[in-house]
């Protein structure tokens, strides 16, 4: 599937970056470290993590949400994972993809969105 997906972007001019995080601060660093020169979007896929979060806990998830400088697309394979109804972000996703027990469908949507929006980005006329 990463593969595809990789491929996928890669021939219409875009790179994936997939990076994979073990716990919720590491993917707050990954988030804070993204070069707002070379991150055109974000894919996120926060897994079981979100499932470690609590409504009343600051694990600075949502700043670094607040803070990123590209849209970002949610993208979860279980409806209980996902962030926006627990952290309640200002800086909220372009789309969340929520496909039940499938998620290798739910990143080929994702993708398919974020390559439409980044055609758009490179395409875009000034002019409205």
């Amino acid at each position: 599937m990463l593969a595809a997906l990789m491929a996928r972007s890669y021939g219409l001019g875009k790179t994936l970056l997939v990076q994979t995080c073990a716990n919720v601060r590491e993917l707050v660093e990954r988030l804070r470290g993204a070069d707002e020169r070379t991150t055109e979007l974000v894919l996120l896929d926060p897994g079981e993590l979100a499932l470690q979060l609590d409504a009343g806990s600051d694990t600075g998830l949502r700043g670094a949400l607040d803070a990123l400088a590209a849209p970002y697309i949610e993208v979860h394979d279980d409806s209980a994972t996902a962030l926006e109804p627990r952290l309640q972000p200002l800086h909220m996703p372009l789309a969340t993809v929520i496909i039940n027990r499938n998620l290798a469908e739910g990143y080929r949507l994702a993708l398919g969105i974020a390559l439409r929006r980044l055609g758009r980005q490179d395409t875009a006329s000034p002019c409205a």
